[in-house]
């Protein structure tokens, strides 16, 4: 009785510790500015030109607070490394292809879409009283196939978190990002290893793994076919609270790969502002970008299965 005692106040302490490493808070300024000191003085690779980013950070579905700290650490990290310049946008109209021609790469913050669905362009479309159903459909076809095209023809594209939920039934987004969400279990603490220490974009990490709060995402879809360079993992046999069984332990959590000429940079962590309060994470990102804008040139050749 006494060890059952024990280990139910051990997992309330757990639980509390979690959530005060996770709990909301506000994109302050101040916030900002902590994240300015922390952020790379200078990018890993002087940019071969001037370089611009739009973030499209609107969802409909999920609120991850975290999203708007997302896209001020983007635009931080640019601003103060000088490897490009960022703009942000709501607006789905940005995925006309005029528009996203202006840009060396896209960013997709956190557009959780509304489930069964899981259509966030056509929700956004569904606001505007304007257009007829069958329009609106064939609308969204082609704001989404225009974000397809623009990668295929050399784009550069970086889906953070929650964003690969955007377009989560459709196979030609899945193919584009490298796998589509499936599902996750409860917050909690996540170890996350380094594929190959070698590699130029997990140069950030020193060659140790990355220990952080977060939704350990599962994928499904194109994810099963492993299109991608990985680049960070975690232990599925380490998670707590899992719904069903995980069939692989090494599940992947951040990848690049080529898509057509263009280049994606998927990067799950992270679900808490928190896990930005960490100078390796923001090099992470930064490195990532640098590579989806066509900078930083590395091996994004697929794993060999």
């Amino acid at each position: 009785m006494k060890k059952l005692s024990l280990l139910i106040v051990l997992f309330l302490a757990t639980a509390i510790s979690i959530c005060a490493q996770h709990e909301p808070f506000d994109c302050s300024e101040e916030w900002i500015d902590k994240i300015k000191t922390l952020a790379p003085e200078s990018p890993e690779v002087t940019p071969s030109r001037s370089r611009k980013i739009l973030v499209f950070d609107k969802f409909t579905g999920y609120n991850h607070w975290v999203t708007p700290h997302t896209s001020q650490v983007i635009r931080v990290l640019g601003e103060k490394s000088g490897a490009y310049v960022t703009e942000i946008t709501k607006n789905v109209y940005c995925l006309e292809t005029e528009n996203l021609n202006k840009y060396d790469a896209i960013v997709l913050n956190n557009n959780c879409s509304v489930g069964p669905r899981r259509d966030l362009i056509l929700d956004l479309l569904d606001e505007d009283e304007s257009l007829s159903e069958e329009l609106k459909k064939e609308k969204a076809k082609k704001l989404e196939n225009n974000l397809i095209e623009y990668v295929k023809n050399g784009g550069g594209l970086i889906v953070t978190h929650g964003a690969i939920v955007m377009q989560n039934n459709s196979i030609p987004f899945s193919e584009m990002v490298g796998g589509s969400f499936d599902y996750h279990p409860p917050q909690q603490e996540v170890t996350l290893e380094l594929v190959d220490p070698d590699h130029p974009l997990v140069k950030a990490f020193k060659g140790k793994k990355f220990v952080h709060i977060d939704e350990p995402y599962l994928f499904n879809n194109a994810y099963e076919q492993k299109n991608f360079k990985p680049l960070l993992y975690m232990d599925t046999n380490k998670l707590l609270n899992k719904n069903k069984p995980i069939e692989e332990n090494i599940r992947y959590v951040a990848w690049i790969k080529k898509h057509g000429n263009g280049r994606v940079f998927y990067v799950s962590p992270s679900h808490n502002a928190q896990s930005f309060e960490n100078s390796r994470m923001l090099k992470f990102y930064l490195d990532g970008a640098q590579y989806a804008i066509g900078d930083l040139k590395c091996d994004d050749s697929p794993i060999d299965l």
